[in-house]
């Protein structure tokens, strides 16, 4: 249809009139016959139609103001109550009405036809859609009109034709709204404001005449709506006049629907808002009366009015949908009557009430909760008044106390329509079994159940019909609750066609109610926090700083007044919140319906939180907690928290515990069984059996884990609920802590717990839950960060001591503290000290498990805080850098070696991951790694030393040069650990690399070391703070600053270390210590200055000494068996005395070479340095007349060591030195003028220069004195031979080549006295023996001709010495013959062997093997030498008078007498052959001399005759293995002898004693003819043995001699007449007895010898007749010639010899007689001619 708007458009225009045309002409059609007049209007009207028409300009004027004439037809036919005319009437006018085609008259024209029609009964439907149009179209139709026409809908609304009644019913609702609206439109229209005062005098009283004060259209709806409630009241209308009847339900529903639609009506106008108050409260009231009145199984009292007093259901529903309207929309205009409605509702709630009318009470206010705005109002309004009803608290304890009481009765309640069902129906659902769906494909349905009563959660759609609130999992279950608002179709409220209650579905009540408080809860969240409620954050624990809460961030701005109010709101509604949620999460059977719970709950925790409310906040907490454990546990654990209130039925303590478990498996499935945690406040095997998890109780872990993650910045001491909880879940569902502490499933044979395929799969996501809950507290503030870590503290502690007791603690807490740390490392100052203090105390528990996993929370912590980037970097803030290392360094006083292990590693790893950054946390590390003690083993040894070479090998050059003391310190002491051997030697070998870099940095160190010097103490205070201990030992820094540089400092703390060590108990620690040291001292050495010196001399060498002195001296000299377990030790170690003086040599040795080494630097000390040098040397003689040979020898090569400088590079000046004293220094702190001190050390210097010499002889003079010392006192022979030492070889060889560059420092004052005290030291060392078991390695094999090294030595001193002489004074040529004396001695060794005090020895010739105890030495070698050292200086001092004087050669000669006696007595026959050698040159050389100087050899003839003598004619024969080469080699000797008398005696006779002569003739006489040495028959060697050829000489130098070549002389010839006698004599001997026994011998030839002496007797006699013949005759005696002739006779009778040799001779003999056969003449005869 076209409306009015379209009526400007022509052709809307055009069509209109000709609709109309053509319904006049239908209209005139019909009524033609019966009805002419509507036939005359019609045509008429069609004319006026046309005119209207015709004149085109604005048609729609002229259709309005012709309306009420050209509608007459219409009117007319309706008037006809012809069906046919009507319903063509009516549409024509419905076309206008339609077209907004009428005027007002037009209007009254149709409503009175309608009312006509309507009392006639035709047409109603089309009846009410006109009036409907006539209504809606346009405002014409006002006042008067409009109550008419609204009269007849109504009246029409009470046919009896149901459609009719209906759609009049539809109209009356939509006209009673249209004319509302007008009201919103007039008050919209800007008209001019006419203000008039109203009585209310005349409004209480009605009329049918609106207030004045009202406009048109509010005075209309001003009458409808007070009609309506007079109507409603059964009271008549005042302005709907005509009204027969009306229902109260409709009139109810219309008052509903007003106040639904137009709340801005009654607020504007306080006409309505007075309706509302005067005439609609009182009705409300007044309908409630019957329903306040009735009691469920209470007799009904009588009605006065004979009525039933009954609550009827239409009435009430209606009632309260209004009263729900009513507080929406009207509450601040009628607060107190709201109040009445409010405490009504509360009224319904009771048990008494029918379940429907609590149930419609319930849906009534849930529409009241869920507006945030209104249910603060309330608590404004009431709650917080003095002495007004608490009426928000009302409203939620009534709800709770409707759900406790449905769990009380049966689920329809006493009044419920229907067959009561039997309680043992109720106990549990036809579908379930246990609490288990049966039967194919089924699931249970969302339920509670509570002590037998089963209760289903439904939702309610019309007809009465029942299911689910919440569709089956297969049609998605609604995450969250607090999204479900109830938006499906009420249960009661909307059945506005039902006359009696239906039947209410179990658990609808519940459900309701259960909305109620969801819907309250989140309202309540809405007011507090201003914004959308708390949805679905438990799906995801991100961990995220928007979820979590914090308690003061969006309170600083809330006013008091908002504050008291949501407390209030909080205060008014929590304990019957909790009672009721704990109710319901505890009957809830259903996985969403206990979300929706929980969610509730956390909800409630949040806002108290927030409002820092603890008490409901932890009665919260506590029932999450209780849920979340097995009722038993609720019971036993949770109720140990003492205060929390138990407002309502939470749980009975009369219930039995075991159906308490029962009725829980029943309402969810078991998905864990494990064991109990124990619990200090429970008896041991309180728990024995297995407790149940079911999968309400994981859920409600989950709940617990968010209310933990969302809120825990507002949880406060709640923390110590949510974690003992949260433990014994973890524990029953044996979560066990790992690495870095989150939480695993542990092994099923490890935790005994027995976990479901669903549960396990889920363990993974609440270990992953439980960690991001710890994890996201790092977003927490600093106050709830401590609330949390002291909750986690007293957990630890109650595990702790729960451990003492010997059962099993949770490591729980430990694990969480741990990971608590880790993530909060942002603020590790607010958290780093109770968390670490804590842990440290775990670390020292007894029990293993909980002691190792304390320390592992502290070494992750440690390493993660160092990891960490701090702001400002942490090697900055030394303060906080020293705060996280502290409890890494406190581990240490923990004894337990697992403690130590895990620091260790600790301390390793952070060298590898943070070793660049630690800077001023180097002490505490290296006091970790430092703090080991020998009660710790090998491993833990072991592992701190990893570290140490770590920061030894890749962190030195990083260290602050302040701390590298500490370094050597730490180094020092795995150098003095027991344990482990190889880490104390290669400890030693560290503190040698640090000693390198100290030296390769040396020029950086200094120069840190001095810039820290100046920036002042505070690192020196915070080293002492890492317990390490001081550098120097007993020095004071103090002291030490003054004389000593701070680079010095660090290496005198070195030295002192390694000294340390060398005293070591354990010898391969002191070996290698000793070396190290003495080697560093001697490679660095020069590195520090002169000042220094002298501490390393008296802090470090001497106590050294010293030390290993006392220490060698008390070793024990016995076997350690224990102490050499299975391995083989030499002997030369197998005791600890021999151990200690192997430590001691080294020692001496390496202070001894120091002192040669540094000897420049330290003869700075000009003062000390004698001192020290004495010292050391007393040292050294301590050590060398030690009873070990091995720190004998080695004192004698530390002394050599000393000795080993030339004298020039000793010579000691003060201008030379590398360091000066700091003699400025000293004079300007006290005070003195620099120019005083200049003149004093130009002076110090000249005086001291002139001295130098003296000073360095009296150095060199106390060595020799020592040396002396040594030497007599270890020669010393002993006295008892019990008590015997003899001093070895070796010993005695180092001791005497000391001597020699001794000498070379001493000659300038080396004496004759020193040379004699030399010399008993000498020949006293010679004399000493060697054991008979080490004699084969020092002796040489006999009979070598080579001297022992002793020897050897000894003839190096010797040679020293005479060179020293040589080159000396005059008055040192003075020691020539002692020298001589001490020469000869020697020699004298080699025939004759000494003796040492009384031992009994045996020559090392006669030794066969080591079976004698003491052996001497072979002396002939070195007696050789000792020969050739006596020619070579005879030969030089032969003239000197000092030899000449003290008779030297006399004693050479008698020296010489012994071996040349002996001859081959001797012990080695080139002895005799070397002396006699040695006699001729010395002859050579001192026969000129003695010949010089007669008076001063006077007596040495005698001696050397009878030398001569002895050698030549030795009583020792040769012996008989001597070959011929040999025998004719020792004649030539002999030969060589008589040459020299031929030579160098007899021609010189004239100078030479007679008696001398005599002797030298004799000798020669007694050697011209050749003797046999044997007499027997049989020798057949001897002939080779004679000495032909000597003979010969020793004749022909007799007649060289004689008196032949000679004039005669006295004593010439007095010497040649013996000697020719003589020669006659002794060959007429052996000729006489050749002959003998030739005759004797017959045939048997004589031995060889034997006819080699007869020849050699002829030979002589054929030569001496013929020089006798050849001299002159004068110079022969006649008793020459006689003996001559009688020795013919003998001659001849040796004719019948029969050797071929002796016949040659003989001939030769006889030969020579023919001359003296005749008489001789004057003349002289040349052979016999």
């Amino acid at each position: 249809m076209a409306t009015a708007g379209n009526m400007k458009d022509p052709t809307v225009a055009k069509k209109l009139f000709e609709n109309l045309q053509s319904d006049l002409r239908l209209l005139s059609t019909e009524g033609k016959r019966k009805h002419p007049n509507v036939k005359e209007a019609s045509e008429k009207v069609q004319l006026k139609l046309r005119t209207i028409s015709a004149k085109g300009d604005d048609m729609l004027s002229g259709l309005v103001s012709a309306s009420s004439e050209i509608l007459q037809p219409f009117v007319q036919g309706c008037d006809t109550k012809n069906v046919k005319l009507v319903q063509i009437g009516l549409t024509a006018v419905q076309r206008m009405i339609s077209h907004e085609a009428i005027s007002i008259t037009a209007a009254d024209d149709v409503l009175n036809m309608l009312w006509g029609l309507m009392e006639s009964g035709l047409e109603e439907l089309k009846l009410l859609q006109t009036a409907i149009l006539l209504i809606t179209t346009n405002f014409v139709v006002q006042h008067e009109s409009l109550s008419k026409a609204l009269v007849i809908c109504l009246r029409l609304h009470f046919t009896k034709d149901s459609t009719t009644n209906n759609t009049a019913a539809a109209a009356i609702k939509q006209l009673v709204s249209i004319v509302f609206e007008r009201v919103i439109a007039e008050d919209n229209l800007k008209l001019p404001d006419f203000s008039v005062d109203v009585s209310e005098t005349e409004l209480k009283t009605g009329s049918s005449k609106a207030p004045l004060s009202l406009r048109p259209c509010a005075g209309d709806a001003y009458l409808l709506f007070q009609d309506l409630c007079q109507l409603v009241n059964a009271d008549q209308p005042f302005w709907l006049q005509g009204m027969t009847e009306m229902t109260r339900t409709f009139g109810l529903e219309l008052l509903e629907s007003v106040l639904t639609a137009f709340p801005s009506i009654f607020s504007q106008h306080k006409e309505f808002s007075f309706l509302l108050k005067e005439r609609v409260c009182p009705l409300v009231i007044k309908l409630f009366s019957p329903s306040l009145k009735y009691r469920q199984g209470a007799p009904t009292p009588p009605s006065p009015t004979g009525f039933d007093n009954r609550p009827f259901f239409p009435i009430v529903m209606r009632l309260l949908r209004i009263v729900s309207t009513l507080i929406q929309f009207y509450y601040n205009l009628m607060t107190t009557e709201c109040e009445i409605f409010l405490s009504l509702l509360v009224k319904f709630l009771e048990p008494e009430k029918p379940t429907w009318q609590r149930c419609l009470a319930l849906e009534v206010l849930h529409k009241l909760f869920i507006q945030p705005e209104l249910v603060k109002s309330f608590c404004l309004s009431y709650d917080m008044k003095p002495h007004s009803t608490k009426i928000f608290r009302d409203m939620v304890n009534g709800i709770g106390a409707f759900i406790q009481s449905q769990f009380m009765n049966a689920p329809g309640g006493q009044a419920s329509q229907g067959p009561q069902k039997q309680t043992d129906l109720q106990g549990s659902p036809p579908a379930l079994v246990g609490g288990m769906p049966i039967g194919s494909g089924m699931s249970p349905p969302p339920a509670f159940m509570y002590r037998g009563v089963w209760i289903p959660l439904v939702i309610i759609i019309p007809q009465g019909q029942t299911r689910p609130t919440f569709p089956n999992v297969s049609g998605g279950l609604p995450k969250d609750a607090f999204t479900f608002v109830m938006s499906h179709d009420r249960f009661s409220l909307e059945m506005l066609d039902k006359v009696e209650p239906p039947t209410v579905p179990d658990g609808y009540g519940l459900s309701v109610g259960f909305y109620c408080l969801v819907e309250a809860v989140r309202t309540i969240q809405l007011v507090v926090e201003g914004g959308t409620p708390l949805t679905g954050k438990r799906e995801k624990l991100q961990g995220t700083k928007s979820e979590i809460v914090e308690p003061k961030e969006n309170d600083q701005i809330l006013k008091d007044e908002e504050r008291s109010l949501y407390e209030e709101l909080v205060n008014s509604s929590w304990c019957g919140m909790l009672a009721a949620l704990a109710l319901l999460l505890d009957a809830s059977t259903d996985e969403s319906a206990t979300e929706s719970v929980l969610k509730c709950q956390e909800a409630y925790i949040s806002l108290c939180g927030r409002l820092e409310m603890s008490l409901p906040r932890d009665a919260f907490i506590t029932s999450i907690c209780k849920a979340s454990l097995p009722p038993h546990y609720a019971l036993t654990i949770l109720n140990t928290q003492g205060n929390m209130p138990q407002k309502g039925l939470i749980r009975a303590p009369s219930q039995d515990l075991q159906s308490a478990s029962s009725e829980a498996t029943d309402r969810s499935q078991v998905v864990a069984v494990g064991t109990a945690l124990p619990t200090a406040a429970l008896p041991v095997g309180a728990h024995q059996g297995p407790v149940m998890l079911t999968a309400k109780n994981i859920q409600c872990m989950r709940s617990l884990l968010c209310v933990a993650h969302c809120h825990g910045g507002i949880l406060g001491s709640a923390w110590h609920l949510v974690l003992t909880t949260l433990q014994h879940l973890v524990w029953i569902l044996g979560l066990k802590p790992s690495s870095g502490g989150s939480l695993k499933a542990s092994q099923p044979d490890s935790s005994g717990a027995i976990i479901t395929t669903a549960v396990l799969t889920e363990l993974p996501v609440l270990s992953s839950m439980l960690s991001r809950l710890f994890e996201s507290s790092q977003y927490l503030n600093d106050v709830a960060l401590h609330h949390l870590i002291d909750a986690l503290c007293k957990l630890s502690t109650e595990s702790m001591e729960l451990a003492y007791s010997n059962r099993e603690p949770s490591l729980f807490a430990v694990a969480k503290l741990l990971e608590t740390g880790l993530v909060n490392l942002s603020r590790v100052d607010i958290l780093w000290r109770p968390v670490t203090a804590h842990l440290l105390e775990v670390s020292q528990h007894p029990h293993l498990g909980l002691r190792n996993w304390g320390a592992e929370a502290i070494t992750n912590l440690v390493k993660a805080a160092l990891a960490y980037k701090h702001t400002p970097p942490l090697q900055e803030n030394l303060r906080l850098q020293a705060s996280i290392l502290a409890p890494l360094q406190d581990l240490s006083t923990i004894t337990q070696p697992d403690i130590r292990q895990k620091q260790l590693q600790c301390v390793f790893q952070i060298l590898h991951d943070n070793g660049d950054t630690l800077h001023h946390g180097w002490p505490l590390i290296l006091g970790v790694i430092g703090a080991v003690t020998n009660d710790h083993g090998e491993k833990l040894v072991q592992t701190a030393f990893q570290s140490l070479q770590l920061v030894v090998t890749d962190f030195l050059p990083i260290i602050p040069c302040c701390y590298l003391e500490v370094v050597v310190t730490v180094a020092s002491k795995f150098g003095l650990q027991k344990q482990e051997l190889n880490v104390s030697l290669t400890a030693i070998g560290l503190l040698w690399n640090i000693s390198d870099y100290f030296y390769q940095n040396r020029e950086r160190i200094k120069t840190e070391l001095n810039k820290s010097k100046q920036e002042g103490d505070t690192k020196v205070t915070y080293r002492s703070d890492t317990k390490v201990t001081d550098r120097s030992g007993d020095t004071k820094v103090t002291d030490r600053s003054e004389v000593m540089t701070a680079f010095d400092g660090l290496w005198m703390c070195l030295f002192m270390r390694l000294g340390d060590l060398c005293v070591d108990s354990r010898p391969a620690v002191r070996k290698s210590a000793g070396q190290t040291l003495f080697s560093t001292i001697s490679t660095h050495g020069g590195l520090l200055e002169q000042a220094s010196w002298k501490k390393v001399l008296w802090k470090v060498l001497f106590p050294l000494l010293d030390n290993v002195k006392k220490l060698s001296s008390t070793a024990p000299n016995t076997k350690d068996q224990s102490a050499e377990g299975n391995i083989l030790i030499h002997h030369s170690r197998d005791t600890a005395e021999k151990q200690w003086a192997e430590t001691r040599v080294l020692t001496l040795a390496g202070v001894a070479r120091t002192f040669t080494a540094q000897r420049r630097i330290l003869q700075g000390f000009y003062q000390e340095f004698p001192h020290a040098w004495a010292l050391l040397l007393e040292h050294i003689e301590v050590a060398a007349l030690c009873q070990n040979a091995e720190i004998s020898i080695a004192a004698i090569k530390s002394f050599q060591e000393m000795l080993l400088m030339q004298k020039d590079e000793t010579a000691f000046t003060l201008p030379t030195l590398p360091v000066k004293p700091p003699v400025n220094e000293s004079i300007n702190r006290t005070g003195e003028s620099p120019e005083a001190n200049g003149k004093s050390d130009n002076q110090n210097e000249a005086e001291e220069t002139t001295g130098n010499e003296d000073y360095d002889i009296a150095l060199w003079s106390a060595a020799w004195k020592v040396w002396l010392n040594i030497g007599t006192n270890a020669t010393k022979p002993p006295e008892d031979s019990n008590s015997l030492y003899i001093p070895s070889q070796a010993f005695l060889t180092a001791l005497i080549q000391t001597f020699p560059p001794l000498l070379e420092h001493i000659k300038t004052r080396f004496s004759v006295s020193d040379l004699q005290k030399l010399s008993g030291v000498l020949k006293r060392s010679l004399t000493v023996p060697v054991h008979g078991d080490s004699s084969p390695f020092i002796l040489p094999a006999y009979p070598d001709v080579s001297t022992t090294p002793l020897q050897e030595a000894t003839l190096q001193a010797v040679e020293a010495i005479i060179k020293t002489v040589k080159a000396g004074s005059d008055t040192m040529h003075n020691m020539y013959p002692d020298i001589f004396d001490q020469l000869m001695t020697y020699v004298d060794y080699g025939i004759r062997v000494p003796k040492f005090g009384k031992i009994e020895t045996k020559h090392i010739g006669s030794v066969r093997g080591p079976t004698v105890d003491w052996v001497t030495m072979n002396f002939v070698p070195f007696a050789e030498r000792c020969v050739k050292l006596i020619v070579d200086m005879y030969l030089a001092t032969a003239s000197h008078p000092t030899v000449i004087q003290a008779h030297v050669l006399q004693n050479i000669i008698k020296t010489f007498r012994q071996p040349l006696g002996l001859k081959y007595g001797c012990p080695s026959q080139s002895t005799w052959m070397l002396v006699i050698n040695s006699l001729l040159s010395i002859l050579n050389k001192g026969l000129p001399v003695a010949r010089k100087h007669e008076s001063e050899f006077s007596s040495m003839w005698s001696e050397l005759a009878l030398t001569l003598d002895e050698f030549l004619f030795s009583k020792n024969p040769s012996p008989p293995t001597m070959s011929i080469e040999e025998f004719q080699r020792d004649e030539s000797l002999d030969c060589k002898v008589v040459c020299l008398m031929r030579d160098d005696i007899l021609p010189y006779s004239s100078t030479i004693p007679l008696e001398f002569t005599e002797k030298v003739m004799a000798i020669l006489n007694r050697g011209s003819i050749h003797a046999t040495s044997s007499d027997s028959f049989i020798d057949t060697d001897s002939s080779r043995k004679l000495r032909e050829e000597f003979a010969k000489t020793c004749f022909e130098t007799l007649l060289q001699f004689s008196y032949i070549n000679r004039s005669k002389t006295g004593s010439d010839s007095s010497l040649t007449r013996l000697a020719v006698i003589a020669l006659l004599q002794r060959c007429q001997e052996v000729v006489k007895k050749y002959s003998e026994d030739e005759k004797l011998s017959g045939k048997c030839p004589l031995p060889r010898p034997r006819l080699a002496e007869m020849a050699s007797v002829l030979k002589a006699v054929t030569t001496l007749i013929a020089s006798l013949k050849k001299a002159p005759q004068a110079n022969v005696e006649p008793l020459v010639w006689q003996h001559v002739i009688q020795l013919y006779p003998n001659l001849v009778d040796c004719t019948t010899s029969h050797s071929p040799s002796v016949c040659k001779a003989l001939r030769d003999a006889l030969w020579e007689y023919k001359d003296l056969l005749t008489p001789p003449t004057t003349s002289p005869l040349h052979n016999g001619r």
